[in-house]
């Protein structure tokens, strides 16, 4: 039977740190797994529809004319396509558990650029049709659930981290 090269040093510290799930409780795995499934819902819908204009949205054109004019990012096709990657990619991410944290990591990013470029001037509860940053900051915040506590044991992380041997090397920095 063989056996998988374990990681040492440095790199072990870091694989830990990546996919570390930590030990917790079953109700709070299923926690994790359900705001991993309910942000997975959430930037497949939004991410999808900047890409390929999936559930009505705007698709990449329509998507980058947005990212130039109204959040003031040029060019507007890059950051439409790097929304649409980081928003879908995430998703895909989150629902499996793959690299959880730092696709937490970057949709947190992603939130904070749209309060930066788009709601902030808004407010948090706009009165006119256009939307505030309320669901930003909600996003922003369980995608940081994510990078803080991992994927949780129903993940492939977690399956990565046991078939890596990462299991008990202290809390992932």
């Amino acid at each position: 039977m063989e056996t998988t090269p374990q990681p040492t040093g440095r790199v072990r510290v870091l694989l830990a740190a990546l996919l570390g799930t930590r030990n917790i409780d079953l109700p709070a795995d299923l926690a994790l797994g359900a705001v991993r499934i309910a942000l997975a819902w959430i930037f497949t819908y939004y991410g999808g529809g900047k890409l390929f204009g999936w559930f009505n949205g705007p698709g990449i054109h329509r998507e980058a004319l947005f990212m130039s004019n109204t959040a003031h990012l040029h060019p507007g096709g890059f950051f439409a396509v790097l929304g649409g990657v980081t928003e879908l990619g995430g998703a895909i991410a989150l629902a499996l558990g793959l690299g959880s944290r730092l696709a937490g990591l970057a949709l947190f990013g992603d939130m904070v650029m749209a309060m930066i470029t788009v709601t902030w001037v808004n407010g948090i509860n706009s009165e006119s049709l256009t939307p505030g940053y309320e669901l930003n900051i909600a996003l922003a915040v369980l995608s940081l659930v994510i990078v803080v506590f991992g994927a949780g044991r129903f993940s492939v992380d977690a399956l990565a981290e046991r078939h890596l041997g990462l299991i008990n090397t202290g809390p992932p920095g």
